[in-house]
């Protein structure tokens, strides 16, 4: 018999947000740069601005009577991603500090907070 608090899992707390510019640390990618376009919390993932671009076939439609082939970027495990320090910009772990009663994501490579 499950318990009723197992259903209220922890949600982890990620260090990414929309708008951060990433560095990827592995796969076939790695080395890459990119602003990140969106953030996935339920499955840990991100879609990060040309990485892991991939091609999509869209059949014709009653307005698209051709149909087309585009390269969009799909998404990239969190875990791959490290955040890019503003002010020196080297990738950088994050922490978090309170500041005014606030807590705020700090660069732990200068110290300086991040927006």
């Amino acid at each position: 018999m499950k318990n009723s608090n197992q259903s209220k899992r922890f949600k982890p707390k990620y260090h990414i947000k929309t708008g951060d510019t990433v560095v990827v640390l592995s796969g076939d990618d790695k080395g890459k740069r990119g602003h990140v376009l969106g953030v996935d919390t339920k499955s840990g993932r991100a879609i990060v601005e040309g990485v892991n671009i991939v091609t999509k076939h869209q059949k014709p439609t009653a307005q698209n009577t051709q149909g087309r082939i585009d390269k969009v970027p799909a998404m990239v495990p969190m875990c791959k991603l490290m955040l890019i320090d503003p002010a020196t910009g080297a990738p950088t772990r994050i922490g978090r500090k309170s500041v005014n009663g606030k807590s705020v994501r700090y660069a732990k490579k200068s110290g300086e907070v991040i927006n």
